[in-house]
């Protein structure tokens, strides 16, 4: 491992402001977090409706917050658990560089292949005109694409690594969507963690 951090690089995106920073933690840090969240997260499966048919999520999910503020997306409602020392840990280090105070933490458990999250943007009402959500990876790499919301033929793609931070502000929810795909490929469970600002 390089003594020093890849310098955090910018994705060459329109109309959005979208900062990758690989090594936000060591590997070992991220291997240490990742266990620990693995065990002490209370992890839960909920259906989601999508045009009027209701399936299982194809992840597990979980809410913490600094305060009490539910969240809501695709017909699911979040209410938080206080935050654990290990997401307070985290949380201080993404915050130190986003430079931002997070109130709330969804965190995804994509158990393999056949986990993913669908085309969305994070534009939620109760995120704010132009919500900042910071995106840290634990466990197996998985690939993350963008997609502009008038020009689909605008994507692009990037290897989300573990321990990396994946920043997302400005006006990037109102521009693009970005998804988790499915991939046929024997990949081992990874865990992600998106902090954002619910006042």
């Amino acid at each position: 491992m390089s003594l020093f951090p890849e310098e955090p690089y910018s994705l060459d995106l329109p109309d959005a402001a979208v900062t990758y920073y690989k090594n936000m933690l060591t590997e070992e840090e991220a291997a240490s977090y990742y266990e620990a969240l693995l065990e002490e997260i209370s992890w839960r499966h909920d259906d989601i409706k999508v045009f009027g048919k209701v399936y299982p999520q194809p992840r597990l999910t979980a809410l913490y917050s600094s305060n009490t503020k539910s969240y809501s997306y695709s017909n699911i409602t979040m209410v938080p658990e206080p935050f654990t020392d290990t997401l307070q840990a985290i949380k201080k280090r993404v915050e130190d560089i986003a430079g931002v105070t997070f109130t709330t933490c969804l965190l995804n458990l994509y158990r393999d292949g056949n986990d993913s999250n669908g085309w969305h943007a994070d534009d939620e009402k109760e995120l704010g005109k132009n919500p900042i959500i910071a995106s840290v990876s634990l466990g197996a790499p998985r690939l993350f694409k963008f997609r502009n919301k008038v020009d689909k033929s605008q994507q692009a793609k990037i290897i989300l690594e573990p321990g990396s931070l994946l920043l997302m502000q400005g006006s990037t929810q109102h521009h693009w969507h970005h998804q988790l795909p499915k991939t046929a490929k024997k990949v081992a469970p990874r865990i992600n963690l998106t902090f954002r600002i619910i006042a």
